[in-house]
């Protein structure tokens, strides 16, 4: 490739780029406008459950047992009724998504040692939700029973004979389990989910962007005088991809810099790891977008084949959001060709766990492996001639 000639072609796009405020706005301003919306309304915690509650016992011990919920940033007291329409009525207009009957006997069974069972109604339209608010709920009430037990255990005597033993005295085999969080320690949703939105992002502004360049060319008119010139098809290519890969790179400071300033999303591992490997995940990514605009010639098929085989494989097969392990065999067989899955894998290993090339070499020698492969590709695709 002459050099002069690759710079003339990256001088033209990157000067199309810059005078034409719509691919500006595909390349810059969608991105940051997906991250903020993503980062701050996509979130698997699960926070603030509408709670009603019918207390048939109206006791010391009943209001207790709902202070617990109610005091908990978990659920949220928003309706205490007295019959079960009203629960019904409740779940069906999602003011409540768990309702709790509490038993006229609640006191008198738990002061006489026994089970006091409390009906708990969930609303199981949103399953996954439903579940987690559900283990919510079965660790307030055993925090509660513990402490009724304890209690109990304080405020009892035993008598054997002339001797008096306090149960502090006795052994009361316990078990405990003490939990330890590794590489996200408080569990919060959006340290997992904001490294996976940045290879989401990139794939987006990579499909979308260089599956039009090549095909706005044909449909223009403009490839004719191109193809008298001459450029070679490997410059014309790398020329095209240029600018896109300097705006993809800028869009991945971008991502870094809000993640760390505005989500508070810690980036543990190294910046000087996570960009050649952004760099590598980039140039295959775009060298498909070029694979398609070539092969199409037509902008409205390129960007519908772009969402089709890039956008939404990105967002539902590369573990972003869905785990790839719950997904059917045949599925996760199908996920070993979307780079987005292996991406996903290099940034949360690098965000998360500080990870170094010692873990990610397979990923990266894939995402290698799918760039030369598909720049060859496009490269043999590409005739300079008109058919």
């Amino acid at each position: 490739m002459n050099p002069r000639r690759l710079k003339a072609v990256a001088k033209k796009e990157f000067l199309h780029v810059l005078r034409d405020p719509r691919s500006l706005m595909m390349g810059i301003g969608m991105p940051m406008m997906l991250l903020f919306l993503f980062g701050y309304a996509l979130t698997m915690d699960v926070d603030q459950v509408p709670l009603a509650v019918w207390d048939q016992s109206q006791s010391v011990e009943s209001r207790e047992f709902i202070s617990r919920f109610s005091g908990s940033r978990y659920f949220d007291l928003r309706i205490s009724t007295d019959n079960y329409r009203q629960i019904e009525d409740a779940v069906d207009r999602r003011e409540a998504l768990i309702a709790m009957v509490i038993p006229a006997d609640f006191a008198r069974r738990l002061s006489q040692g026994k089970t006091a069972v409390v009906q708990t109604v969930v609303d199981g339209s949103d399953p996954n939700t439903a579940t987690i608010a559900l283990g919510y709920a079965e660790a307030t009430a055993a925090t509660y029973t513990r402490d009724i037990i304890l209690k109990q255990m304080r405020n009892t005597t035993f008598s054997q004979g002339e001797n008096k033993y306090l149960p502090a005295q006795i052994k009361v085999p316990v078990l405990e389990l003490r939990p330890r969080v590794w590489f996200n320690t408080d569990m919060v949703s959006r340290n997992f989910i904001f490294p996976g939105l940045i290879a989401v992002v990139m794939m987006i502004m990579a499909a979308i962007l260089t599956s039009l360049c090549m095909a706005r060319e044909w449909e223009t008119g403009t490839m004719e005088q191109l193809i008298v010139t001459p450029v070679t098809g490997p410059e014309l290519i790398f020329g095209k991809l240029a600018p896109y890969f300097c705006i993809g790179m800028l869009d991945l400071l971008l991502c870094v810099g809000v993640g760390e300033f505005v989500f508070d999303v810690p980036l543990r591992g190294s910046l000087w790891l996570l960009t050649p490997l952004s760099m590598l995940f980039l140039f295959g990514a775009l060298s498909f977008g070029m694979l398609l605009s070539i092969i199409t010639k037509s902008q409205l098929l390129a960007s519908q084949l772009g969402i089709v085989t890039t956008i939404l494989p990105a967002f539902l097969l590369s573990g972003f959001i869905f785990p790839i392990e719950n997904m059917p065999l045949p599925i996760q067989t199908v996920t070993h060709i979307i780079t987005a899955r292996y991406f996903v894998f290099i940034l949360r290993g690098i965000y998360l766990k500080d990870v170094g090339m010692g873990v990610l070499w397979p990923e990266v020698l894939f995402l290698a492996a799918f760039g030369v492969i598909v720049m060859t590709v496009s490269v043999r695709k590409f005739k300079k001639k008109i058919i």
